[in-house]
């Protein structure tokens, strides 16, 4: 598609908006920037675009003679793909990218891109920091909060972009073809956007749409749905493990992970030079290798980033010590599997603060991994009160119901003995009530910070 000759409609005007629009700035025949909320204010994101944008800033209605002067429509990963809208314009055969596929029109060299329910951020960012070991071009993109299209223009031959690619980016592609996909696990998540588990699988699984025998899927071994995806696809697959030897590939021996290399096993690392803990994050740490391997990163390179490698901001990550009582914040455990990990690597009695948005999840098997380890459920949220009746289910009883954070904080700095855990894994998402999960965690860090000493 050539570019110059296309009028273009970028729907949406959040961050990934507003850099797409900065990169199409003089690229098209015609440019427009949308928002369907007829409340937005056209001056403030005005305010947000290069000075001198000569595009068209359009908000409320989409008409049928605008949708019909149009030759692309690049869509934000907020815009639902089965909107009324969206609809229409797909029956008008007009071109729809997302802002993945933008980027990757204008971005050079080699690219990687990471999906899965979970893991994401933490293997992408640890990605990103073995290729600085040995490449001296590397972007680290997407879902992890810098735009690929923000990036896309800088890149060259000789670099590397690591991707982070939610399942909403995923649904949108067309010839993205990275070097190197990963997809850590899949377990039920986003089902109010994609309705159903089959949809959500098939966005995960587009990332290897157009991948080839030249390139590689690194994949969950012990993810039943990954392990037989695996058997169906076209590229090369590399698996990991953290439960059982392989014949060729990574896995967890004891407290070692090793790459069987099919000729012979090489010790990447002991669990105990890592900065990061729990069977989560040593399988984040396997495909980030294998990733690495792929694109001959040499072992030693590797070893050194991951001992020098700390955790995410958000992901189970310790704030402090307050009267003898360790705080953790995991506010990206924005669903069920993502929570049952943090739980599963608490060493003490714990008390939970859990709830948030309703993405239409169940709390089961959440509920299943408590076993004796949560002494407290401190509720909060859309979700608090579906969340206590499914724990009562369970024959859950200690159950704390709170209309904010600050008081969930309090609650659990009051009912805490020494040597508990407080742990903020909320198994929602933070929408209604904070405006990403990074400024709930900020606020709990603050509040915890704030506790009076006893």
């Amino acid at each position: 598609m050539k570019l110059e000759q296309k009028r273009a409609l970028i729907f949406g005007t959040g961050i990934s908006g507003i850099a797409a629009a900065k990169l199409l700035q003089d690229k098209t025949a015609g440019l427009i920037i949308y928002d369907s909320n007829e409340r937005a204010d056209k001056e403030e994101i005005l305010a947000k675009l290069p000075i001198g944008f000569n595009g068209e800033i359009l908000v409320g209605t989409l008409t049928d003679k605008i949708i019909d002067s149009l030759d692309l429509v690049i869509l934000s990963p907020g815009v639902p793909t089965d909107l009324e809208i969206i609809e229409k314009i797909r029956e008008k055969n007009i071109t729809i990218w997302g802002e993945i596929e933008l980027a990757y029109y204008f971005s050079r060299g080699k690219v990687v891109g990471i999906t899965g329910t979970n893991g994401k951020t933490t293997t992408t960012t640890l990605v990103g920091e073995i290729m600085k070991t040995y490449y001296d071009s590397v972007f680290v993109v997407g879902n992890i909060g810098i735009p690929y299209t923000s990036m896309a223009p800088e890149t060259t031959e000789e670099s590397v972009t690591v991707a982070e690619m939610s399942s909403f980016q995923l649904e949108t592609i067309e010839s993205f073809k990275p070097n190197a996909s990963a997809i850590l696990n899949i377990t039920p998540d986003h089902l109010n956007r994609h309705h159903t588990m089959e949809n959500y699988i098939a966005a995960k699984v587009n990332i290897t749409k157009n991948q080839d025998e030249t390139d590689i899927c690194v994949l969950n071994y012990e993810d039943d749905v990954l392990r037989k995806i695996g058997e169906t696809l076209k590229t090369n697959v590399f698996y990991f493990s953290s439960r059982r030897s392989l014949s060729q590939g990574i896995y967890l021996e004891g407290e070692e992970i090793i790459y069987n290399t099919g000729s012979g096993k090489i010790i990447i690392c002991n669990i105990h030079e890592l900065n990061i803990f729990g069977r989560h994050s040593y399988e984040n740490v396997m495909a980030a290798t294998a990733i690495a391997i792929f694109l001959q990163v040499p072992v030693a390179c590797i070893q050194k980033a991951l001992k020098e490698f700390v955790a995410v901001e958000h992901r189970i990550e310790f704030v402090t010590t307050k009267n003898g009582v360790k705080y953790y914040n995991d506010s990206k455990g924005t669903n069920p599997d993502a929570s049952i990990k943090a739980i599963e690597s608490m060493q003490s009695p714990t008390l939970l603060i859990a709830g948030g948005y309703d993405k239409g999840a169940d709390f089961d098997e959440w509920l299943e991994a408590f076993g004796d380890k949560i002494r407290y459920l401190v509720l909060l949220g859309q979700t608090k009160e579906k969340i206590a009746s499914t724990a009562r289910r369970h024959g859950y009883e200690n159950i704390i119901l709170v209309e904010t954070l600050k008081e969930a904080v309090d609650v659990c700095a009051a009912k805490a003995n020494t040597g508990d855990s407080c742990l903020l894994s909320p198994a929602c998402a933070s929408w209604g009530m904070f405006q990403n999960y990074e400024e709930r965690g900020t606020l709990f860090k603050e509040y915890v910070k704030n506790l009076k000493d006893k």
